[in-house]
């Protein structure tokens, strides 16, 4: 017992988000703690003064004071600092971390004279998982390093594959003279000159990519890699042969050469020690058996083991703790085995943290390219007309319509690429860590929407590059005409046809969902727990409808771009051919749509409802089913919602505010009380058949009211302005008196009192998140299923500038709107939105006198006293958004929502200024 000198369990502990409100820089310390405190307040004299040298990931070294905590010094700037460490070279030639909470001194012997390295020290299995852009751009670094030390073992395609991203991402376009300068400078692989003509070929491919993505596709090739991320520690078996063991986010690895022969998951493990020279895996009985459960391995000294078995124990902590674990208590008398803990963040603390405090993204410059360089050199020899023409034709963006509609394009992908991202990587993330889908289930949806997702990786990276390249963003352009969209269009749309079957499984996708939801607790818990969160802005399920939504938005936009072009234009047989395919497609799915954008709402009110049952249970559907033709088959499935909205109901305390839902087969009332759960309770419910309503403004003396007579009960409602006849996509004048159908289909009113939304922050623990239904509750709003529809087929963004009605400045903001409200982020890299404006009951116009607002293409949002400026970069934009304002302003007025048409473009150029 005495020779364990370390041992470590691997326990789970249920652990609390880290509440810290500040960036420390260095997160590998206990709170508050620097390495000078580390050091002890006695601090050794000898210390003050010395520097030590550390090497960064681009190779250039700095020197910093030895008082100080280093860590602190050399991550500074970066959030997500806890990937990262300093390592050195011991005695043995080893490299070793340098653990932050204990003394330089008695780590090194001589620090000053050993040369320190900032390396990534935990490697996440999914780039994605890194928030930070300069953090994946350290990343790529590391990868470059890895290659170049040959520790990155790949075969000669992929290593020159990963070096021309690498050369996109420091050079930018392929030119050969400066690839082959650079090439000759930089070395970015060990036997890099029989492998340069691939290189350059393969750099010619990335054309328009700018150098994030560049470090990003670095990252993707690399975790694909048996060997990505992976330190050998040489060891030998029981039968002597010589292995290498190593560490990764999911266990312990075991290689003989280059070649990964065995893997302990860490949920294998039981126990890790060490004895002396050997490394013990104690493993749980049912993976080898009883008589069997502890593997030994010999390394080549006892610090050897010790430095193996501390990696083991921190990647451990890192990856599979909730909570960083707590010191091990100090000994009074005895000791026994080691007291080496991880002293930093968790992966989840660390991602928790960066997503939930809203920091700043780390603002960076990168080292200068060679052929910055190669320029500023040669700048000397150009004559000051030929730089000024040059950066006047290079800086000035198109002014044509199609250039603006073919934005419309790049920036409302960007947003469709990061809500299939709340399925693809959020939302998988969290029933993958609590095991809560059946597998069957979690088949069925990724199944479909992950090569949905991989598509359209590739269809944004390649519309980014025609459209840096329609800039003069690339140095390029200057070698063919690339100012058009058509061709792109065409061949995505004809390859986005081998996904009609993937789109066709959607509302079974929905439905299994749905059901799974009611029949296993944990998936529905985990569920509605994602709901609550940042990432999540919409009801969960509204993104499973996004790809055949995005299916209608191409059909729009192709639309547009062909009424643009004349006949004789070069783009314009692509765009009509391209049209052609996605209406096809568009066809083929438009009533899986409307089936599923019903499915959808009748889900999100049996959330929002309290005191009903089953609305989404197939076979309730009344004999009104018979008089839709086009819907028909759809019918004989579902109930159908047809439009929800604000009434006053006549009670013994007078008109009451009630919500109305209006379905195929019956009338819902409900009241929005102070609840727990932020629900609407179900007061009661009327069946259509056999319904009878009548106007009585006379009889009760209340200004437009009517009587509902049911076979149930009678109630008395008014509205808020006259009865009017709305006409309704779902009319029920075919089966129902007309007065039924006049009222049920079009009193829900304009305001008369309209209270304010509560914020989302104010919601309790377990209040659902508020949804539309919320906002006509408050706005005293109605909406139809067409005004759904119609919203969904209008999803935009882009940036605008945004000014209040007493500030003095303009604020530069990505806006998505979607679901008739506006989400505003700080870029259209973010993860989820700063705040969020509901539109509905808000005016659109543009700028009198008495507002002061003298810039070009601004329009105001007004609903009551709460006014919102908003400024588009063209003429273009600003010409859409008023002619929105003139069509539909004036037809719908108990809405005023003019944001069908509403279009933003990127502002690139376009800056935040005083007025």
């Amino acid at each position: 017992m005495g020779e364990i000198e370390g041992t470590y369990r691997t326990l789970q502990t249920p652990g609390t988000r880290l509440g810290s409100q500040f960036n420390a820089g260095i997160s590998t310390l206990e709170p508050g703690q620097s390495l000078s405190t580390a050091m002890g307040s006695g601090g050794k004299g000898h210390c003050k003064g010395l520097q030590i040298r550390v090497q960064g990931l681009d190779d250039a070294q700095e020197f910093f004071d030895l008082e100080v905590s280093v860590l602190d010094s050399v991550l500074i700037n970066l959030i997500e600092s806890d990937y990262f460490g300093l390592e050195f070279q011991n005695l043995q030639m080893n490299w070793v971390w340098l653990e932050p909470t204990k003394l330089i001194v008695k780590q090194v012997r001589r620090p000053v004279n050993t040369l320190f390295r900032l390396s990534v020290k935990f490697f996440p299995p999914d780039p994605g998982q890194l928030q930070e852009e300069f953090t994946r751009y350290l990343f790529s670094l590391q990868m470059k390093r890895d290659l170049m030390e040959g520790r990155l073992y790949c075969t000669e395609n992929t290593a020159a594959l990963l070096a021309s991203h690498l050369v996109q991402s420091e050079i930018g376009d392929y030119d050969e003279v400066a690839d082959r300068e650079f090439l000759k400078l930089n070395k970015l692989l060990p036997h890099q000159e029989h492998l340069q003509d691939k290189i350059m070929e393969l750099h010619r491919r990335h054309l328009g990519q700018t150098p994030a993505e560049s470090d990003f596709q670095v990252l993707e090739i690399a975790r694909k890699l048996e060997m990505y991320g992976i330190r050998f520690h040489p060891a030998a078996d029981r039968e002597g042969t010589k292995i290498n063991l190593s560490v990764a986010h999911m266990g312990l690895l075991v290689f003989q050469g280059n070649t990964k022969i065995n893997t302990f998951n860490w949920s294998k493990i039981r126990k890790l020690s060490f004895k002396r020279k050997r490394f013990l895996i104690k493993l749980h009985p049912d993976v080898h058996g009883p008589h069997r459960d502890t593997l030994e391995f010999l390394m080549a000294s006892r610090d050897q083991c010790k430095i193996f078995w501390k990696s083991c124990v921190e990647h451990h902590s890192f990856f599979r703790l909730l909570d960083q674990p707590q010191p091990k208590s100090k000994a009074i008398l005895f000791t026994r085995g080691s007291s080496f803990r991880y002293s930093g963040r968790t992966q989840k603390q660390l991602v928790d943290y960066v997503r939930d405090s809203g920091l700043r993204r780390t603002s960076y410059q990168r080292f200068k390219s060679l052929l910055t360089k190669l320029l500023s050199q040669c700048l000397y020899q150009w004559s000051c007309v030929y730089v000024c023409v040059c950066f006047s034709v290079f800086q000035r963006y198109p002014t044509d319509k199609a250039y603006f509609i073919a934005k419309e394009i790049l920036m409302t992908e960007r947003t469709y690429l990061k809500d299939l991202e709340v399925i693809t990587v959020w939302f998988r993330s969290a029933v993958i860590k609590e095991n809560a889908m059946p597998e069957g289930l979690m088949t069925l949806l990724f199944s479909n929407i992950d090569p949905i997702y991989e598509f359209h990786r590739g269809f944004l990276k390649e519309i980014d590059q025609r459209l840096a390249l329609w800039e003069g963003r690339s140095n390029a352009h200057v070698k063919g005409d690339y100012q058009r969209i058509g061709d792109v269009m065409l061949r995505n749309m004809c390859a986005l046809k081998e996904f009609t079957s993937y789109l066709q499984k959607h509302d079974e996708v929905l439905t299994e969902l749905e059901k799974a939801t009611k029949r296993v607790k944990k998936l529905e818990t985990v569920y509605k727990e994602f709901e609550l969160q940042k990432v999540c802005y919409l009801p969960l399920n509204t993104f499973l409808l996004k790809p055949i939504q995005r299916l209608m938005h191409y059909k729009l936009i192709l639309e547009r771009l062909c009424k643009h072009y004349s006949p004789e234009h070069k783009d314009h047989h692509d765009c009509r051919e391209a049209l052609k395919e996605v209406a096809e497609i568009a066809a083929q799915l438009q009533s899986s749509l409307i089936r599923l954008e019903n499915f959808q709402k009748l889900t999100e009110l049996q959330r929002d409802l309290i005191g009903i049952e089953n609305l989404t249970a197939p076979g309730r559907v009344s004999s009104i089913k018979l008089a839709y033709n086009i819907l028909s088959v759809f019918f004989n499935f579902f109930k159908e919602f047809i439009r929800e909205g604000c009434l006053y109901k006549l009670t013994k305390k007078g008109l009451q505010q009630r919500m109305f839902f209006l379905f195929s087969d019956m009338l819902l009332y409900t009241s929005k009380g102070v609840t727990a759960t932020n629900q609407f309770k179900v007061h009661g419910q009327l069946p259509l058949h056999g319904m009878i309503v009548e106007e009585s403004e006379n009889e009760w003396s209340v200004p437009h009211c009517f009587t509902i007579y049911s076979a149930q009960r009678t109630i008395v409602v008014a509205a808020s302005m006259p009865l009017t006849f709305f006409n309704s996509t779902l009319s029920l004048s075919i089966i129902l008196p007309v007065s039924l159908s006049a009222c049920l289909s079009s009193v829900f009113s304009s305001p008369a009192v309209s209270p304010e939304l509560p914020p989302r922050y104010l919601l309790g623990q377990g209040q659902r998140p508020n949804t539309i239904t919320h906002v006509c509750w408050y706005r005293n709003q109605n909406l139809s299923l067409t005004d759904y529809l119609r919203m969904n087929q209008n999803q935009l963004s882009g940036y605008l500038l945004r000014k209040f009605k007493n500030s003095n400045g303009w604020q530069k903001l990505w806006v998505v709107f979607t679901n008739f409200c506006l989400f505003f982020y700080k870029t259209h890299q973010d993860d989820f939105p700063l705040a969020s404006l509901p539109l509905l009951g808000y005016t659109v116009s543009t700028p009198g006198e008495a507002d002061s607002i003298h810039k070009e293409y601004v329009f105001k949002l007004q609903f009551k006293s709460h006014v919102y400026f908003f400024r588009a970069e063209s003429e273009y934009t600003f010409e859409r958004s008023c002619s929105a304002s003139a069509q539909e302003g004036s037809c719908k007025a108990h809405r005023n929502l003019a944001w069908e048409n509403v279009m933003w473009s990127d502002t690139a150029g376009l800056e935040a200024e005083k007025c």
